[in-house]
């Protein structure tokens, strides 16, 4: 085992899960993380994983595996920067009990991150939640399933994991209805539930089968797994495709979680709520994120628009007179 294998585990063991107690998805990302650019090395450079030493890491080496990730593996500049992210984390711990390998480990944390761009939120009209509420076939446990996910999402603004994540213990169906939400990095949050929520969670409920207050409240299909990521993806992308026939809208939009999450806001900032407020509800860390919504919502432009231009007075463009007409009036 070489200096930088036996760091590598430390840092995950120790330091991630130990120390930091860091989340399963931040430990899931950073081990992806190394697990390509091991698979790198040794497809590029020959050098066997168990051999790679902190001095394979030079910035030429790293820089390399960076851009293989978006020419080969198409990823996105988001993407690119995330795995970036995990390598920094780890030169950072290494850091500490490598001094002599300070001047690799600054080289390697002065790799900047690329620049992105902001891209226009896709979210819902209300011609299209209907519709796609209306897709799945509810005579079918499937089917009522996905409709009750897709209500949760509309009306919760959940992260999809944090969906997946919900058991029977998270719910609280009388009233004041809310759920607890185990959000993003570790932050519990409570989020109340409308009516049309709390129907169709308490239907689900009742026609389920015997369970644990830890159980999932949303199962794959035949088991009593929680239902994938990829899985309400998927359901999503059929549910979108059986909706398109009757609103032709749906067909240019590409329907993911996250888009039902954008529609959550959408419809909150439409409704006149404050930015600080969407912003506790969406568990943000800050209103910064938040943000992009106000970007993002036409209709707010054009009211903000309507309220800049002056009262009662109607707008025409000047047009300049014709040249005999000047010549005549400057005689």
């Amino acid at each position: 085992m070489t200096a930088f294998t036996a760091h590598l585990q430390a840092y995950f063991t120790t330091y991630l899960t130990g120390e930091k107690s860091a989340s399963g998805h931040t430990i899931d990302a950073y081990r992806d993380t190394f697990r390509l650019l091991l698979r790198h090395l040794n497809a590029e450079y020959g050098i066997a994983p168990d051999t790679v030493e902190f001095t394979d890491l030079v910035v030429a080496n790293l820089t390399g595996f960076l851009s293989n990730l978006e020419t080969k593996r198409h990823n996105s500049t988001r993407t690119r920067n995330a795995r970036l992210a995990a390598i920094h984390s780890f030169l950072r711990y290494a850091a500490l009990d490598h001094p002599d390998y300070a001047d690799l480990i600054a080289r390697g944390l002065a790799i900047q991150a690329k620049n992105t761009t902001t891209p226009v939120l896709t979210y819902l009209t209300v011609d299209e939640v209907d519709a796609l509420l209306n897709a799945p076939n509810r005579a079918s446990r499937t089917g009522e399933r996905d409709y009750v996910i897709m209500t949760v999402l509309i009306g919760t603004g959940l992260r999809v994991s944090e969906l997946t994540g919900l058991t029977h213990q998270d719910l609280h169906l009388g009233k004041p209805a809310h759920l607890l939400c185990h959000g993003k990095g570790r932050k519990d949050r409570i989020t109340p539930l409308n009516a049309a929520t709390t129907d169709a969670l308490t239907r689900w409920i009742s026609h389920s089968p015997p369970h644990k207050p830890e159980d999932p409240i949303f199962t794959a299909q035949g088991s009593q797994r929680p239902i994938s990521r990829d899985a309400i993806a998927a359901r999503l992308t059929a549910a979108a495709a059986t909706a398109a026939p009757s609103c032709a809208s749906l067909v240019a939009k590409r329907i993911t979680p996250h888009t039902l999450r954008h529609t959550t806001a959408m419809r909150m900032l439409e409704a006149g709520i404050d930015i600080t407020t969407i912003a506790l509800w969406l568990g943000h860390e800050s209103t910064e994120a938040t943000m992009t919504y106000l970007q993002a919502d036409l209709t707010m432009k054009q009211k903000a628009m309507d309220r800049i231009s002056p009262p009662a007075v109607r707008g025409h463009r000047y047009h300049p007179k014709a040249d005999i007409l000047n010549f005549l009036e400057n005689l």
